[in-house]
């Protein structure tokens, strides 16, 4: 059952991302690397064998190949795996060490419901350094190569990118891959009409006009947890932000556009996206959350940089993105936390009843989701997963959806495993397919023809709800003491209890 989230919850500020460093390394959470480290794979083989299956410490690498003291750069320092395990996601929602992973969802879900309006200063750190013109310079950020097979050194990975509605003035911030281009001022990015700084796109580019954009790199653990959330549209991410940490967004305006980004945020990039093609540039592959490498080399949209302004000795934020068996890392970590408290937002607003858990397991960042209801009428697991469906948070997302009763633990794979087995029976339309709905271009189990941005905008899947939960169409059993199903082979309570007050006297 679930209970009022808000008693337990202390919203915390950490001020900027030398805060959340600073909190990291006095909770133990914090692993310095002071050993020269090269940005070309080196740093992303390191991050991968430390994030491990979610048990692995941030990292600040402090001596970066090429990034020294002694050489004319921006920044010298890159941090990472600020959330790739889920004791650090509990510090972030303002739990305590104990906190369960439906507590994090639960905070979440409440978090994402309220608002807390940011500020408007007139400056702030991010304005200590600022270059434009012949002084932009974006290899002088270390960013790395993460993969082996990456098309580049891909600089946005965990940024927040911020854009604007040329009608509203609605800002969206967001993540979406790019690298640094083939020339000091070009940060080619993937761009998809689907998504929200897509939509932006459209708008802007109907006007005839280029899109003014800001990539924010560096600041607290709630900037990516909000950008990567599918936020309702009309509502801005800052709010959300300022809701988990419990206090306002300081914000200060670009210096090129009207764009509004974290005073206290390491570094800018500020620039605008033209969609002539003549304007493109390469880019990718790059290995994505999938856990394969995606997006073929091939031109794509370029942020121009017009301006970037940073801190004083900035620290670079960026992650390794893509998830596998046995390797996770910071995003199917957050996602599995994030995604589940979104949909359980979106089943409620649905009006869908008797929802009493939620969870994405973290292999596969939010694409499977599993419903823990408490089932009152039948038809309810298809109108939970038609809810999901039907939402703009499922474009990445939730491909397959699991729904169980309320007497499934939802994070016991066993357990699920045993629901798949003996309540699930295809006939009864246990199994339900959703085809040719939109997806994520990613997906490798889609046709390579049907993953054309330019042609469709987005991906193609079929997805599919698994009704494990106990058939409501099946008619009460004499059998069964006026059951649907038989009774489990758990022991009576009696007899637990006996056993109970015994214990020590069996020798355990």
């Amino acid at each position: 059952m679930t209970y009022d989230i808000t008693k337990i919850i202390k919203p915390r500020a950490f001020g900027d991302l030398r805060g959340w460093i600073e909190a990291l390394r006095d909770a133990g959470e914090l692993h310095e690397i002071d050993a020269e480290v090269d940005w070309d794979c080196e740093l992303g083989a390191i991050a991968r064998r430390v994030f491990g299956e979610g048990e692995g410490p941030a990292l600040l690498f402090n001596n970066v190949k090429g990034y020294s003291d002694d050489d004319d750069v921006w920044s010298r320092q890159v941090f990472t795996g600020g959330q790739s395990n889920y004791s650090r996601l509990r510090m972030m929602l303002g739990l305590a060490p104990d906190a369960t992973v439906t507590d994090m969802v639960l905070a979440t879900q409440h978090y994402f419901q309220q608002r807390v309006a940011p500020e408007i200063v007139e400056t702030g750190p991010v304005k200590e350094n600022i270059y434009k013109g012949d002084d932009i310079d974006l290899y002088k950020i270390p960013a790395p190569r993460w993969h082996g097979l990456d098309g580049g050194r891909y600089i946005n990975t965990y940024q927040g990118t911020v854009t604007i509605d040329p009608d509203t003035g609605e800002h969206n911030i967001g993540i979406y891959r790019g690298m640094l281009g083939e020339h000091p001022d070009t940060l080619p990015v993937q761009l998809w009409r689907a998504q929200h700084w897509g939509v932006h796109f459209s708008r802007w580019a109907e006007k005839g006009m280029k899109m003014p954009v800001a990539h924010v790199y560096g600041w607290e653990p709630v900037l990516p947890y909000c950008a990567s959330a599918p936020i309702p549209t009309g509502v801005s991410e800052y709010e959300v932000m300022g809701a988990i940490r419990g206090k306002p967004v300081e914000l200060v305006k670009c210096e090129t556009s009207d764009i509004m980004v974290p005073a206290s945020a390491e570094i800018v990039v500020e620039g605008f996206i033209d969609p002539d093609p003549a304007t493109f540039e390469m880019e990718g592959p790059f290995g994505e959350y999938t856990g394969y490498f995606g997006g073929d080399k091939c031109p794509k949209h370029v942020t121009k940089v017009t301006c970037v302004t940073t801190r004083d000795k900035p620290i670079f934020r960026g992650t390794l993105e893509g998830t596998l068996p046995k390797q996770l890392n910071e995003n199917s970590v957050m996602s599995s936390i994030q995604r589940a408290g979104v949909a359980w937002n979106v089943l409620t607003a649905a009006g869908v009843p008797g929802v009493t858990d939620v969870h994405c397991p973290a292999v596969n960042n939010g694409t499977t989701l599993i419903i823990q209801i408490k089932q009152t009428y039948r038809g309810q697991a298809k109108q939970a997963a038609s809810a999901i469906w039907g939402s703009n948070s499922s474009h990445l997302r939730y491909k397959h959806i699991w729904v169980v009763d309320e007497d499934i633990d939802i994070h016991d794979y066993a357990a699920l495993d045993w629901a798949f087995a003996y309540r699930v029976n295809a006939a009864e339309d246990d199994i339900v397919f959703f085809p040719a709905t939109f997806g994520s271009l990613l997906d490798p189990s889609t046709r390579l023809g049907e993953r054309n941005a330019d042609l469709y905008g987005t991906g193609k899947w079929c997805r599919v709800l698994i009704d494990a939960t106990c058939n409501l169409d099946f008619p009460p059993e004499e059998q069964y003491d006026g059951d649907r199903f038989p009774p489990t082979v758990e022991p009576l309570e009696e007899h637990k209890d006996i056993v109970s007050k015994r214990w020590k006297e069996y020798g355990f």
